[in-house]
This record gives structure tokens, sequence and C-alpha cells, in this order.
């Protein structure tokens, strides 16, 4: 996720935002910029690359004089990194500069329109269509051209302004993405998170949804969408530093999970529009995605469990048979690729080095290669011939959470569209389905309510030995994510298996007081894993389970139940997954692991 930073006040703005940003360099980010009022007119200055090149390029701010500013690091989703996607972004004149975070998911209309009033863009970016807006609407009354440019846009936003006509203000506005604003001795502030002027002030007030705050150097106003002035409370941070990179989180990993519902909403909103499964990256026509008649996923650790789950729902909605491959497998065996056939790449980091190789494989055989990653610009992004950007910012648990969620949520809108483009599923079904994955990112927020219960539960196998996951269908792909999700930071061994797979083998591992998990979220099979849960619990084993709603014929084969929420059984794992990673989180944390950095793993695996 992008970095905002700006200042108003008697100091020199431009170090002080250089400083904030780079309290923000954890969140990740491939470009930088500022703009900043020297007394005469808005200057501006970007860099692609480190921080560290803005602050040459400016001397440490030295070179850009003046007292006002507003800066940004950027995590590139429209248009590659670049200097002239990178923010901030001006109108024609550059009399108004803007810096955003978020997606504004009609920019395409609003930019043609724009064009054809004569705007000349020069940038790839939705945000450059913000600056062309309120210049449009601009008559000497910054908040008055805001609000308007807000009613008009559709999506998420973070936004500092500054106009060079009004060198007594800044800006600042929010719709879904954080946004706070400072109050200090020697000025104002804004920043997309605390770290960023926990040197300057404590004195924050968090913005709400459809708020503009107008900072002047010795305090602020907050207003409504509609212009009507509201009051606000102020809050005292008292975070250490390193807490406040955490956002008051004891570790990434927590953060992160608790990102899920914004990242999963920021995967799927753009990208249902009219009611509609709209994915303009895939650069294919209906006429050649009705013409796929095989699906390949490749893939390694946590994505491969993404691509499991995307095979059953993409063969149940679409009926194209999917193969998944593990990609280290993949690269030498001189795999069979049929005619017709798409061979689609998921992978956080766009680097992992046996999906890269992979690519290359099929390319080189004349497939065509859809890649699922997360990092814009990346390896994968660039070689793939289309690219579904998951869009979940920068993750720095080496284990996984929010990518995979919102690689799970890339493959629902994929197997949707292609179910759509096929007609393999009926109007009511598809509106029915869309209803459903608007619904996840709540439902996913009410999971990790049950936080206390979790841990409270988590806490008696602190000394575990080996603990089971089973599951059938979908709920095999949840179990193979939630026993790697286990073992990788816990170090706790553990195994995933296809429930009916039990009595070929693995039940003889079964001994008293084994801890079983047993997934059982798709209501044809519950009779099926509840007899395998018998079967274990018949042996001593201690059966946790984990269904939806309603079930309640599953507690008597049982010991603890954790239930769902009511979803579309083919989503579950977006919901199922989230118990399974706080747990596997709390049986680490209390065995006194190292979390955000587990022993011997990386975050991206660049080498075989």
């Amino acid at each position: 996720m992008c970095g905002i930073v700006g200042y108003i006040g008697t100091r020199q703005a431009a170090p002080i935002i250089l400083d904030g940003l780079s309290k923000l360099e954890y969140r990740g980010y491939d470009s930088a910029g500022m703009a900043i009022y020297d007394g005469e007119r808005i200057v501006t200055k970007k860099a692609v690359g480190r921080l560290k090149i803005l602050e040459n390029l400016t001397r440490g701010g030295e070179t850009m004089p003046g007292t006002l500013g507003i800066g940004h690091t950027r995590w590139a989703t429209h248009g590659a990194p670049s200097d002239a996607n990178s923010h901030p972004h001006t109108n024609q004149s550059g009399t108004i500069a803007v810096v955003h975070n978020g997606i504004i998911e009609n920019y395409i209309p609003l930019k043609k329109k724009m064009e054809a009033r004569g705007c000349r863009f020069v940038s790839e970016t939705d945000t450059e269509v913000l600056a062309h807006l309120l210049d449009y609407y601009y008559r000497g009354n910054p908040l008055e051209a805001i609000t308007k440019v807000l009613h008009r846009v559709e999506g998420s936003y973070a936004l500092g302004i500054v106009f060079a006509d009004h060198p007594e203000e800044v800006f600042a506005a929010r719709k879904d993405s954080p946004l706070i604003v400072g109050q200090g001795e020697d000025g104002c502030f804004i920043a997309s998170d605390v770290p960023a002027i926990l040197r300057y002030t404590r004195t924050v007030y968090y913005m709400d949804n459809q708020e503009v705050a107008c900072l002047r150097k010795d305090g602020m106003r907050f207003y409504s969408v509609d212009e009507e002035e509201i009051e606000k409370e102020a809050v005292s941070i008292d975070w250490d530093a390193d807490a406040a990179e955490k956002a008051g989180y004891e570790h990434f990993m927590l953060k992160e999970m608790y990102e899920q519902p914004r990242t999963v909403a920021d995967t799927l909103s753009p990208r249902i529009r009219n009611n509609e499964i709209v994915i303009d990256e895939l650069k294919m026509t209906d006429e050649e995605l009705r013409a796929i008649h095989k699906i390949y996923i490749v893939a390694c650790g946590s994505a491969y469990h993404a691509g499991v789950t995307g095979k059953y729902v993409i063969e149940n909605l679409a009926r194209v048979g999917v193969e998944v491959e593990v990609a280290s497998e993949f690269r030498y065996r001189d795999p069979i690729l049929e005619e017709n056939g798409l061979v689609i790449i998921i992978s956080q980091s766009g680097e992992t080095a046996d999906s890269l190789a992979a690519l290359r494989e099929s390319r080189k055989r004349g497939f065509r290669v859809l890649g699922i990653v997360n990092v814009v610009g990346s390896s994968i992004a660039r070689e793939a011939d289309s690219v579904m950007y998951t869009w979940a910012g920068p993750e720095i648990a080496v284990a996984t959470t929010k990518a995979y969620s919102a690689q799970l949520a890339a493959l629902y809108l994929l197997a949707m569209k292609l179910a759509r483009v096929k007609g393999t599923v009926t109007e009511e079904r598809f509106q029915n389905l869309l209803q459903a994955l608007r619904r996840l990112p709540d439902q996913i927020e009410l999971l990790l309510g049950q936080k206390e219960k979790i841990q409270h539960f988590a806490n008696r196998y602190l000394g575990a030995r080996d603990i089971f996951f089973m599951g059938r269908g979908i709920d095999f792909a949840i179990s193979l994510e939630g026993s790697l999700k286990l073992k990788e930071i816990s170090y706790v061994h553990s195994e995933a298996y296809a429930a009916g797979e039990l009595k070929h083998g693995t039940i003889s591992l079964i001994e008293e007081g084994t801890l079983v998990v047993a997934v059982s979220t798709q209501p044809y099979l519950y009779q099926k894993t509840i007899s395998n849960m018998v079967e274990v619990k018949a042996r001593g084993a201690f059966v946790m389970a984990l269904t939806g709603e309603g079930n309640l014929a599953i507690e008597k084969a049982s010991d603890y139940v954790i239930y769902l929420p009511i979803t579309e059984p083919i989503f579950a794992n977006s919901l199922a997954i989230i118990p399974l990673q706080l747990f596997g989180y709390y049986v680490a944390v209390g065995r006194g692991c190292d979390v955000d950095k587990p022993r011997n793993l990386a975050k991206s695996v660049t080498v075989e």
C-alpha cells in the first residue's frame, strides 16, 4: 500500500516529508515524489526506485524550499513504475497537485470525458484524473471543488491536495483508504499511517469515510462531503516507534491478517461493475475465453494451495478441466500441454524462481500465460502475456495471509468470468455468486473478531508434537493451507490429508489426544466428513471442526466447533482460512517463535 505525508507549518516542508516517507518504507513502494509550494508556484520532484534517490535528487529537501507540501511513495497499480506515473500528479497548469492511495474505479469514463474537453494526460494512472477534475470544478473555493469531485468518483481514496493560490492550506480526504491528520507545535500533518508523523506529534485525528480536512499551520477543520463542518476528537498516540510501524499490532503477520477484509475488497470491487465481472487485464476477447479447453495452474507454497481451490471453483462453475502443478515439478517433467490451453502462474512476489521458469517454458511452447501476482513490474508480471494484480499491498511477514486471500479472490473472479462467457451458469446463479463475493470482506472481519476464542483454544496445544488437518474437495485445499500456516511459523509438525484417504495409512498415526482439525464447509460432503471424524475420534483424537452455521450434526462427532458465516460453498476457503491463520499464529506466539521471520524461510524464493 502506498504512503502519503503532508505538512503545513513554520518549518521547511520537504525534509519533514522525506523523513515521514522513510517511516513508511516498510509498506513497500516503487517510486516516490513531492510537491512543495515555494512561495510562487508548486514545484514537483519524482524518482523511480528507492526513497534515497529522491533524497539525493533534492539534497535531503534543501533544493525544495517551502513550508507547505505533500509527498508520496507509490506501489504501482495503474501504470508501471515511471516518473510520469509517480505521484504527485498535477493539472495542466501545475497549480493543483494531488497524491492518492486507493483505486478510482470509474477513472476510464471520467478520463474520456476530460480528454473530450481538451485535457492532456501524461500518465497511465487513475490519480491524474483527480487533478484534472479538481481543475475543472475549481472556481476559487478548494473545498467546493474537492467535494464536487468526490461526488463524481467511485472507488477508494486517501488524498492530499494543494492549491497554488491557497498557500495557507493543505487539504485531505478519505474513503476506504486509511488517512490521519496530526496537530503539532510547528504545524499540521497528514499521513497514511502513524509512524510517518510520530516524531513530530502524538496528537492525531482519524479521518472517517467521506470526510475532508482543511489544514492550516495553526489548526484544522473537518467537513462532510456535503461541505458541512463537523467536530472530531483527537487521539493521543502512546506507541513506541516499532509498534507504530505495525499500527499497534504485535507482529506484521497479525496486522496483515486484519488487513484481509480491505485486501479482498480491493481485489474484487474494481472488477465488479454493473453486476458483471470485468477483467480488462486479461486482454482476451469473449471468443478467446470461450476457446479455452484446458487450464494449467502452476505455483509454489501457499500460491499452489490457492490454485488447488481454483481448480475446484473453475471446474465447478466454468466446466473447464484444470490441472494444478507444483512449479518445481512442472519445469522438469516435460509436461504435455493441450492445444487451446491457458497457463496461470500464481506468485505473491512475481519473482519465484520455479514459477518464473514454468512461465518461460510455457511461452516457449507457444502457450498463453496469465500471471496472478501482487508486485507490479515484477518479472512474472512483465513476461506473462497478461496479468491480474491482486492489489494486496506490501506483505512484510514471511508467512502469507492477505496475499493468499487476494489470490483466492482473483481466482473466483476468473472462474465467474469464464462461466459467464461459456454460459455454464444461469443469470440467477451468477447474481447470487456476485452477492456472495460482495459479502466476503464483512464476513472475514466478523471471523477476525473471534481471535480471543481461537487464542484460548490454541494455548491448549502449545506442546503438541503432531497436528493433522483433513477435509474433502475444497475442504482438502483449505486443510493444505491451514497445515502449512501452522508448521511454517510454529515449527509444530503438521500434515493435511484428503479425509477419504485416512484408512490408507494415515489413521495409524492417530493416538490419544492427537489434535485433528476437520474442515467441513461443503454441505454435500457433510456426512462423509462426519464419518471420518468419528473414525479418528474413536482412536483417541481430539477433533476441532470448522463448518458452516446450522450444521449442528457435526457437534456429536467433534470436541470443539468453529462456525463460519453462510456463503456460497465454493467461496468457503476465504472464510475457513481465517480461523486457521489465527490458530497457527497464536500457537507460534505461545511457543515464543519469531512469527514474522520464521527460521530458514524467505519471503520470496528467487533461487531453486
